[in-house]
């Protein structure tokens, strides 16, 4: 069952020093043909996999804020036009702080956006250059300010620890700075170096300060008591919302459902093929204009392949796995599912079994990686 929609926006007015995701610079991109081709990329899927009606979407980046109020204006316009849209609950637009202006936000609001989610990252300016940012932390409050004013009252904010040169005190004030915004939800991220980015590079010239592994253990600790302290619920290993407001777009990854996934680079889960799009947006606005979809690749996936999925990504959620509910999904016995690696970990103090949920303890949540490598090439078809 297909419930969401990813929608990638590739363009950035500046690069961060961390991101591996698709972008590009935005001066001198072919913007408007790259919202024609992402219109007709859903229109001919759509044609070819009808969708359920829809109930979640997500636009993500690169930043879509970095469109104008017009183009904006297009894309949404254009999606009402293609998509089943009539039963939307959760309708998700990331936003820079320093794109955030009123036109933008009107636009958005007039075509039923319901949910922000503002990159935040740090509210330490020091930091914030230091990881290639542009805004100010006095530009994050005028950026909730102009969103509240405009009618939103779901906002999201994206913190990351862990980088480089941070204390735990500067991530400690981070926090409560957040907080005290009285936003709805907050997502928080440890600092992964990936290729191709400006710290992979710096990294293996040796000229990247990281901090140690035990005060970034601490950040994590410090972030969950002090959510909890102001009245957040953890609901996933790095997500946390107000009673109610969790990211039901997230939940459908989580839940190991099927979504479609729109535009350059974009990937997405339909009729049990996952599938990455063409990268770069030239290509991309090609292939498309040759009326064909523009997928990299495709891959089925198998049986044991979705059980496998299902058990790492469920246990991202704090509520953890129904195995019985996994055991009926996959019509697969439950008494054979997983027995020795979760008597292993359980046993280890990593996992454990409450009121038939399978799920992560404390322990198991600052190891989680290496709890999901056990569930990694382990069953037969």
């Amino acid at each position: 069952m297909r419930t969401a929609a990813y929608i990638h926006i590739p363009f950035c007015e500046h690069i961060c020093h961390y991101c591996d995701f698709n972008k590009v610079f935005l001066k001198n991109q072919p913007v408007d043909d790259y919202i024609q081709a992402l219109l007709h990329e859903m229109h001919m899927t759509i044609n070819e996999a009808k969708p359920d009606q829809l109930k979640t979407i997500y636009v993500g980046g690169g930043t879509p804020t970095a469109l104008t109020a017009a183009q904006l204006r297009t894309l949404f316009a254009g999606m009402h036009s293609i998509l089943p849209m009539e039963q939307i609950e959760e309708f998700t637009v990331e936003v820079n702080p320093d794109s955030s202006e009123e036109e933008k936000l009107a636009v958005m609001k007039e075509f039923g956006v319901n949910r922000l989610s503002i990159g935040v990252q740090s509210f330490d300016q020091s930091l914030l250059e230091a990881i290639g940012r542009t805004h100010s932390s006095d530009s994050v409050h005028d950026a909730v300010k102009r969103s509240r004013e405009a009618g939103f009252d779901n906002l999201s904010l994206d913190l990351m620890f862990g980088l480089p040169h941070q204390s735990v005190e500067q991530f400690i004030d981070t926090i409560e700075k957040a907080a005290e915004l009285g936003v709805e939800h907050l997502s928080a991220y440890s600092l992964k170096i990936e290729e191709k980015t400006v710290f992979f590079n710096r990294q293996r010239k040796g000229k990247l300060s990281l901090p140690p592994e035990e005060d970034e253990v601490t950040m994590y600790e410090e972030l969950r008591k002090r959510t909890k302290a102001h009245g957040f619920v953890q609901y996933e290993i790095s997500n946390f919302a107000k009673p109610g407001r969790e990211s039901k777009h997230n939940l459908v990854y989580w839940n190991n459902d099927e979504y479609y996934g729109f535009g350059a680079g974009a990937h997405g889960y339909v009729n049990g093929v996952r599938h990455q799009n063409i990268g770069p947006v030239p290509k991309y606005i090609e292939a498309v204009n040759q009326k064909k979809l523009p997928y990299l690749n495709e891959h089925k996936v198998s049986r044991v392949e979705q059980i496998e999925e299902a058990m790492f990504m469920g246990l991202r959620k704090l509520n953890g796995v129904d195995l019985d509910e996994l055991s009926k999904r996959y019509d697969k016995d439950h008494n054979k599912l997983y027995h020795d690696q979760i008597k292993d970990l359980s046993e280890r103090g990593l996992l454990v079994s409450e009121q038939g949920m399978l799920k992560l303890t404390n322990e198991g949540l600052l190891l989680a990686n290496e709890v999901f490598e056990q569930f990694l090439a382990v069953l037969e078809d």
